[in-house]
């Protein structure tokens, strides 16, 4: 790969000084296969595709051949998107970068033998392997709870029919119905999503069922954005959302999807719409495949290899890194600084100190937009926070218009750089 200025700076990333000499390969090109493709995985196949120039294989490997991104999928709950809107495939991928999409489960890994292997039956080898599986939820974290019931109190953190299913019970809510969220505990996917979403929730409601209630059950006593997204609520909904932290029992909860009620700190409540999001860690895959510890996988922030192998770089929500947030910014950040890793160890190209990003945008009502963001650099411990900025209270309306204008370019830019 040549390096520009403009790809260099397109990419965002480098990495520090070389990992290692290129492999030492057998006959024909060395083989990378990607699990997952999302924000990280569509990212990481089609960077290390595009810039090795077609010397390495590039396998991507990803169950749904329509991806809906989990960023959002909380302004098609409030009827900002469309759900076609937020619906991405893999065709340009396989057409213009020469990936080879495989649309299966990844069941197993094995690392010795560097091979995996598909639901569909077939094995695939490495040289090298990125997994970027997100996330899945922590068995018993809400008593009552498991994802058996998740159409009945849907999680919704895994876009597509989740999201409509969500979307769908919000609008046949009852005049003066009630809607309970159940928050995570940290760390989670996206830290201010849930709290966007109680925002659109909000906002249908308040078209269409002003009467209705808001019950938020969180076991944090802080949350991100929580003085914009309060004052925000007052503004916006005022009277309409119950938040009850930790103090109150917001860390208490048992559901009953059948009888739909939620025990707040043992005092029940009927509820017409449970939205339970349960406590995270890492996507299965990378259980089985022994790349955790307490739930998620451990990287080195300078490439995103594994900690436990180095043969393996994983990205996105389900590393423990450091400081990143859990966010779709941030896994394609991190893609780009380990197809740089991936290319250098497998074609000997060069590599540059890593520099990764993130901002996460929020919609709190129609054009109030706010943001929260920083910059990251790579140590040897970790992912470290440089500096950041947030959005403040009080801001006025031209502004947050302004902001939520960057979010909607963002998204597009993002999708691009994602899937070509």
């Amino acid at each position: 790969m040549t390096l520009n200025r403009r790809n260099f700076i397109g990419a965002g990333v480098g990495v520090a000084a070389a990992l290692s000499a290129p492999m030492v390969l057998g006959q024909g090109r060395p083989r990378v296969v990607v699990i997952g493709g999302g924000a990280g995985g569509a990212t990481a196949a089609r960077y290390i595709a595009k810039d090795s120039d077609g010397a390495i294989d590039v396998t991507l490997v990803e169950p749904t051949r329509t991806y809906y991104t989990c960023f959002f999928s909380n302004l098609y709950i409030g009827g900002f998107r469309t759900l076609e809107s937020i619906a991405h495939s893999y065709g340009t991928l396989a057409s213009k970068y020469g990936i080879n999409v495989v649309h299966d489960w990844a069941v197993g890994i094995d690392r010795d033998a560097r091979t995996v292997r598909l639901a569909g039956g077939d094995t695939l080898s490495y040289d090298r392997l990125v997994l970027s599986p997100g996330i899945d939820f922590v068995e018993g974290a809400v008593p009552g709870w498991d994802v058996t019931a998740q159409n009945a109190m849907p999680h919704a953190y895994k876009a597509g029919s989740q999201s409509e299913l969500l979307k769908a019970q919000i609008e046949s809510m009852p005049e003066g119905g009630v809607f309970a969220m159940i928050a995570p505990p940290n760390p989670f996917r996206c830290p201010p999503g849930p709290y966007e979403r109680i925002s659109m929730v909000a906002h249908v409601l308040k078209e269409k069922n002003p009467t209705a209630k808001i019950l938020v059950a969180d076991p944090k006593s802080t949350f991100s954005k929580m003085a914009l997204f309060q004052e925000g609520w007052g503004k916006h909904y005022n009277g309409m959302v119950e938040w009850i932290g930790p103090d109150f029992g917001g860390g208490n909860v048992e559901v009953d999807p059948q009888a739909m009620t939620v025990s707040i700190d043992g005092e029940e409540t009927k509820v017409d719409v449970c939205n339970v999001i349960p406590a995270m860690k890492a996507g299965h895959i990378c259980h089985e495949a022994g790349l955790t510890e307490d739930n998620w996988a451990p990287v080195h922030g300078n490439s995103m290899q594994s900690r436990i192998d180095e043969n393996v770089h994983v990205l996105g929500d389900a590393t423990s890194q450091g400081d990143m947030p859990k966010s779709g910014f941030s896994a394609n950040s991190q893609a780009k600084v380990a197809a740089m890793a991936v290319r250098s160890a497998l074609t000997g190209s060069k590599m540059f100190p890593a520099k990764f990003s993130n901002t996460c945008w929020s919609l709190i009502a129609t054009e109030d937009g706010v943001k929260v963001g920083a910059t990251y650099e790579a140590t040897p411990e970790k992912i470290a926070k440089v500096d950041g900025f947030i959005s403040q209270t009080g801001e006025d309306a031209e502004l947050r218009a302004r902001t939520y204008e960057e979010s909607i370019g963002w998204y597009a830019g993002i999708t691009q750089d994602m899937f070509g």
